[in-house]
């Protein structure tokens, strides 16, 4: 081997060592040449790297707009079994519930006043017009005789106490306007007595009324329904009283009395005869109107009796109004 002189070797030292020293310059040049981030330039970096990693990942629907970088997470699909709806929607539905309850009370409310102020309306149309004022029949003292109480009604002497109801008592002196022949047979018309003395008051009315003596009829049943105003005949007397006065060719008192009798009890024995009587006795006053109100009336509130027992009465009562 041939051996070069030193100085040459040292120069080919120099030479391989220069050739190398380009590439081990850039890392050491590159260091020196950057400054060290800082905290707040490293989160800055990672920050804006995590949200390049997100718009890869979760990219918008129209490449413009993306969804929010932190997301709560997906809810989870209810297993089979479990409660469909939330304590909000069943209380929204229970309210829904409640305000359909009270607006079916509310119509309920509204019809029943309804129904009420016609039913006011009605009454009020039945209402006869005033009767012309009458003098008032006094009333008789206990023990006197139907005899001395017509003679009192047709302007006689002062009525005289009289036998025992069940014995009739001789007859008064007739007056020129009272004939003897019906103070007679007045006075043969006995008095019942049974112990209930309010029954017998009333039955002696009946009395009077079946043998066609009307006013005196009427001065008897004045006086029960004044003096017995609780008794169980109440009704009868009350509807008994405005038949007297329509059989003696006053409908527009009678009427009056009916009026009376089926307002104070539209539940007693009488109320529905009263209704009946009171349209036959705005049939005779022309009011047709208020006539036919009464029979509607009957009709609606006593349809059992309309087709029994006052069946007849009601036909023969209709055929004299006309009604639409």
């Amino acid at each position: 081997m041939t051996c070069l002189p030193r100085s040459r070797k040292a120069l080919l030292a120099a030479a391989a060592l220069a050739s190398l020293a380009p590439a081990l310059m850039p890392a050491a040049a590159v260091a020196q040449s950057q400054p060290a981030e800082t905290t707040e330039q490293r989160l800055r970096r990672m920050d804006a790297e995590i949200k390049a990693l997100q718009r890869k990942v979760f990219p918008g629907a129209d490449g413009k707009f993306f969804t929010p970088e932190i997301t709560g997470a997906a809810p989870a699909t209810a297993p089979v079994g479990t409660q469909a709806t939330t304590p909000v929607t069943d209380i929204l539905a229970r309210m829904d519930s409640l305000e359909g309850q009270v607006a079916r009370l509310t119509a309920q409310v509204e019809e029943s006043q309804n129904r009420l102020s016609k039913l006011e309306a009605q009454m009020t149309a039945l209402q006869p017009a005033p009767a012309p004022a009458a003098t008032p029949a006094p009333v008789p003292a206990a023990g006197q005789t139907v005899a001395a109480n017509t003679a009192a009604m047709t302007g006689g002497a002062s009525a005289k106490p009289a036998a025992p109801a069940a014995t009739p008592a001789p007859a008064p002196a007739p007056k020129a306007d009272v004939p003897a022949t019906r103070v007679a047979a007045v006075q043969a018309i006995v008095k019942p007595q049974t112990g209930d003395a309010g029954d017998d008051e009333y039955s002696y009315g009946f009395r009077l009324w079946e043998a066609k003596f009307y006013p005196e009829a009427q001065q008897q049943l004045l006086r029960f329904v004044e003096q017995y105003p609780r008794h169980r005949r109440m009704s009868y007397a009350r509807n008994l009283l405005g038949r007297a006065y329509l059989d003696d060719g006053k409908p527009g008192t009678a009427a009056q009395y009916f009026v009376q009798n089926y307002q104070a009890d539209a539940n007693g024995e009488r109320a529905p005869d009263s209704l009946l009587y009171l349209a036959e006795a705005m049939t005779r006053l022309k009011e047709t109107k208020r006539a036919c109100v009464a029979l509607q009336e009957l009709g609606e509130k006593y349809p059992a009796l309309v087709s029994g027992r006052l069946a007849g009465e009601t036909g023969r009562v209709r055929r004299g109004v006309k009604c639409d």
